[in-house]
């Protein structure tokens, strides 16, 4: 029999803020971690969920009430369209679809290791796609909308695997990113075009670098006209996404907070045109490392990893390939192709969160790795675009045709 104890709204944010706290503290005692720019939400979540892990084992399952969680994301890519101003959408707004280009070879590649592997181990070839694009570039969020569909369509129980496959992606996703995108710059003695250290936001007044280490210059006022901001996106996002669901276009599936970083872009780009108020950038650069620290610990704290144990071994195998895969593919392809520079080893950085896991692991690869070794505004354009909004079409077109191709 087991026994679920429930932990309410606010001693969940409390554990969850322990979980930064212990991150931050084991990383600064274990050179490794630091060497590699694991992030320390991965460190201190991975450690709790262990322990969450060991109760249930005990008999005791352990219910956090994360009703936060969702505006927290929703917060942290309302910044990262605040941040999203039209000189920098001018500047660098075509890599966005060299990118998405990258990015979708890169879900065909892994669907056709999924699917390949499968049937060599004799598999049902659409489990494939299950520990292929689905869980690994889709989420959570695809693995279990597309489990309805297996169910439905083809008599596939595949909820428990579609889960599992999304922990063990999300997991791995945040831990090879920062020592991957780290050997790129070690090796080809990359440099930010802001300089590794040094307050950036003194120089560069406009500059959101999404470092924990950044010294921010911030008032009780400016906090509070940029929360409100950003309340602003998370609400209107909602009612956004509302009205184009009553039109009766919902089957596009767009998450709320692709909604919430198109009202950023919005709101910073009339400002910025009609000059009737200045964003204070350090601000939102602030409350976004805030907001995406606190949502990752809440997501990584509360993660099953029991349900990695109700992976067979042929599964396992295939999900291993194709970490090693997305290894290969971002250090060789993703680099090269946007241009062998600082920004795009940052970029094969996320790509590796995003590619494995989901677009916050993604953006939290890039923050350990700007922390370390300077800005890289460009990378946080790129990224969160590509793989929080147009991912996801190329992604369900991909399957699409993959199921075509199977014959079902």
């Amino acid at each position: 029999m087991t026994t679920t104890i429930h932990v309410n709204e606010l001693e969940s944010l409390l554990i969850a803020i322990i979980v930064l706290f212990l991150g931050y503290f084991i990383n600064s005692k274990v050179k490794i971690l630091r060497k590699y720019n694991i992030p320390e939400p991965i460190v201190g979540g991975l450690v709790v969920a262990f322990i969450i892990t060991f109760f249930h084992f005990q008999g005791f399952d352990i219910s956090f009430k994360l009703s936060m969680q969702d505006s927290l994301m929703q917060m942290f890519f309302a910044t990262v369209g605040l941040a999203a101003s039209y000189k920098l959408l001018m500047k660098g707004g075509s890599r966005v679809f060299l990118f998405l280009g990258i990015a979708t070879v890169f879900i065909i590649i892994q669907d056709a290791v999924g699917v390949g592997m499968s049937k060599a181990l004799g598999l049902d070839p659409l489990l494939g796609l299950i520990v292929g694009s689905i869980t690994l570039s889709g989420g959570h969020g695809t693995g279990a909308a597309w489990s309805q569909t297996f169910a439905t369509d083809y008599g596939l129980n595949t909820l428990e695997l579609s889960m599992a496959a999304a922990t063990f992606g999300l997991i791995m996703g945040g831990i090879i990113g920062g020592p991957i995108a780290q050997r790129l710059i070690n090796k080809h003695n990359l440099k930010s075009d802001f300089g590794e250290s040094g307050n950036h936001h003194i120089e560069h007044p406009d500059l959101i670098t999404y470092s924990d280490r950044e010294e921010d210059r911030i008032t009780s006022k400016n906090t509070i006209e940029v929360l409100f901001i950003l309340l602003v996106c998370v609400a209107g996002a909602s009612h956004f996404k509302d009205f184009i669901d009553s039109l009766g276009i919902s089957a596009l599936r767009i998450p709320e907070f692709v909604y919430a970083l198109f009202i950023g872009v919005f709101i910073t780009n009339v400002c910025e045109g009609t000059k009737c108020y200045k964003i204070n950038k350090e601000t939102v650069d602030a409350l976004g490392t805030i907001s995406l620290s606190l949502f990752l610990a809440m997501a990584l704290m509360s993660l099953h990893l029991w349900e990695l144990m109700d992976l067979a071994m042929p599964m396992l195998i295939i999900l291993a390939v194709q970490t090693v895969v997305l290894g290969l593919f971002t250090y060789f392809v993703t680099f090269r192709v946007m241009g062998s520079n600082y920004d795009a080893a940052i970029i094969a950085g996320g790509h590796c969160g995003f590619g494995m896991g989901a677009t916050p692991t993604a953006v939290m690869n890039m923050g350990s790795l700007v922390s370390r070794n300077g800005p890289s505004p460009q990378a946080f354009m790129v990224v969160p675009i590509v793989g929080a909004f147009f991912i996801d079409i190329t992604n369900l077109l991909v399957l699409q045709g993959y199921i075509s191709f199977l014959g079902h």
